[in-house]
């Protein structure tokens, strides 16, 4: 199966053209040929109708052209129609999306006044209840029978008034039929979606977006290639725009790694027709990153070298990191096999960490770059003229960036049967003079994080930033958020939305601050139960919202404490860690 034109040349994914509105009265246009569409969410209280106003308001003046906004009960959705009309009277125009999760009857009303509504087929018609059990052919028909009854209502509502729908799974809100038929994989999230689109089908209904969501942008990689390929084996027709994101990716340059990883590999292979930024922070905040992400692409990307078609080192749909040998790249310090990812530096990076206090060591690089005993090479020119095992990379300034030329140089040693580490770059086209941080770590963060979720990669090198601290730094966060190598606290947690029960950020900031010692651990803090139990269930240790302003404390995917006061959380978290034996003393 092809997700894509070819891994060495950009080509974007064609797809047909969604209308979300009127696009000749503020409406925009998703798929084709048009530009990338960039959109967030607001963060209250749907049945607060001023300030959803204003902060849509502010959302679309920062550069958000579409805002979602949720509708967890048929009353909040009802309220769609104040706030709708309030930005109308006030001369906004953007198209407002109404998020729906387990109220069908929610839905119906929400539809009546926004221009697209986001489901999740994960709980459209279904509450996940973990439940264990093998269903026969004939038993999962029937299961599919009765969420048709019930989401048929919705295709026909869509249908009468020219509506657009997301048909949006979440890795950790995947229905129990879905889980016990195809497991919590990237492919039992491309068939949640897919059951949805061909009900909607039958109808004649096809203003569809698609999109698969997972905190782990590994998972998302492979979620949306494979969604990719299998529509494309379905027929044209089934050519429907992608809405890209990393969800429950987390805050600050974390959040900003993972999203970037996630969004940034996609569509380097041409995927995605509009993104959502997620982080736990102001919404508002979200934009400069789409906007980063997007404009960074046309750099990482192969537009003009016509490469002869090879057969990729890594299998596209489900993550295994490249087999290499290992090898000695430097006195004491090994490469390849079973070992860690190695992070090493440029000589004046190295010597700047040797005369900096202990409290950098966790981020100190491994080797100097100079003193590499490795092999440089233009994987371009066709057979590596390569040692074997022997440590290798790509000579800068071939003309190729780093994601197709890493994946050429990957290929290449499998077709000779070779079986080299390989030190990868953050870039191969250095810019003149000095790059901002943020352009930095977005750069690093898509080709690093690219080609690490492809599995190739035994030792990487940052430059892109030249402050060593932020450089290695960078590289240590990278290889964290695609799960090479732990070396802090996880933290997992949701974007702030109007089903948020408590304060996010104040909950994220106090519970960061209690337990960011504890390396190797992964914690959660999430709004609501909507991804909670799911999205977090690889977590050691979680909070999620049970009630307003309250918290119920997780080990793992089970609750354990109950409705613990916002200002309690840390202090309970910290108890139940204590109790599995996990705390540390500072």
């Amino acid at each position: 199966m092809r997700y894509c034109h070819s891994p060495y040349r950009y080509s974007r994914r064609r797809t047909r053209e969604v209308a979300v509105g009127d696009p000749d009265n503020g409406g925009i246009l998703i798929g084709g040929d048009n530009p990338i569409v960039v959109q967030s969410m607001i963060s209250v209280d749907t049945l607060n109708t001023a300030e959803c106003i204003d902060q849509s308001i502010r959302l679309a003046a920062a550069g958000s052209q579409l805002v979602r906004i949720t509708a967890p009960t048929v009353k909040a959705a009802a309220n769609l129609a104040e706030i709708v009309g309030g930005l109308r009277e006030r001369g906004c125009r953007v198209p407002v999306v109404a998020d729906i999760h387990f109220k069908p009857e929610a839905a119906l009303e929400a539809v009546k006044w926004v221009e697209k509504i986001r489901i999740n087929p994960g709980n459209f018609a279904d509450k996940k209840k973990f439940v264990v059990k093998e269903y026969t052919d004939s038993e999962y028909a029937a299961e599919l029978e009765r969420v048709e009854k019930r989401f048929l209502p919705l295709v026909d509502k869509c249908n009468e008034l020219g509506r657009t729908m997301r048909i949006g799974a979440n890795h950790g809100s995947l229905s129990d039929r879905i889980m016990n038929r195809y497991g919590d994989t990237p492919r039992g999230m491309v068939e949640s979606v897919i059951e949805f689109a061909a009900i909607a089908r039958r109808r004649r209904f096809h203003n569809i977006v698609f999109s698969l969501k997972s905190s782990n942008p590994k998972i998302t990689v492979a979620g949306y290639r494979l969604l990719a390929a299998r529509l494309a084996e379905l027929g044209e027709d089934w050519n429907y725009p992608f809405h890209l994101g990393v969800t429950e990716a987390g805050e600050g340059d974390d959040g900003r790694i993972k999203n970037a990883v996630g969004i940034g590999a996609l569509m380097a292979d041409g995927l995605g027709d509009t993104i959502r930024v997620s982080l736990s922070e102001d919404s508002v905040r979200e934009i400069p990153v789409c906007a980063g992400i997007i404009s960074e692409i046309p750099r990482l990307v192969n537009n003009s070298y016509d490469i002869a078609e090879i057969e990729p080192s890594y299998n596209p749909f489900s993550f295994e990191r490249r087999p290499s040998v290992e090898a000695e790249a430097s006195r004491g310090f090994k490469i390849g096999g079973n070992r860690a990812i190695g992070v090493v530096a440029e000589r004046r990076v190295f010597n700047d960490f040797s005369e900096k206090p202990a409290a950098f060591k966790d981020v100190a690089p491994e080797a100097v770059y100079e003193e590499l005993e490795l092999e440089e090479v233009n994987p371009v020119e066709g057979a590596l003229p390569i040692s074997s095992n022997k440590p290798v990379t790509i000579e800068d300034g071939i003309g190729l960036p780093a994601i197709p030329a890493f994946r050429l140089l990957a290929a290449r040693l499998k077709k000779e049967g070779l079986r080299n580490p390989i030190l990868l770059k953050d870039d191969l086209l250095p810019r003149p003079g000095s790059v901002d941080p943020d352009t930095s770590l977005l750069c690093a963060s898509i080709s690093l994080g690219a080609l690490l979720a492809d599995g190739i990669g035994d030792a990487i090198l940052v430059r892109s930033d030249r402050d060593s601290v932020r450089s290695q730094t960078l590289a240590y966060n990278i290889l964290q958020a695609v799960g090479a190598r732990i070396f802090k606290t996880e933290f997992i947690s949701c974007p702030s939305c109007g089903r948020t029960l408590f304060d996010l950020q104040y909950v994220i900031e106090s519970v960061k601050a209690r337990t960011r010692h504890l390396k190797g651990l992964k914690i959660a803090v999430m709004g609501c139960v909507v991804n909670g139990p799911g999205e977090m269930a690889d977590a050691d240790f979680g909070c999620v919202g049970g009630a307003p302003g309250k918290v119920n404390v997780y080990v793992g995917k089970k609750p354990v404490r109950f409705n613990i006061p916002q200002d309690a959380a840390a202090d309970a978290l910290e108890d139940v860690i204590r109790e599995h034996g996990k705390w540390i003393e500072v």
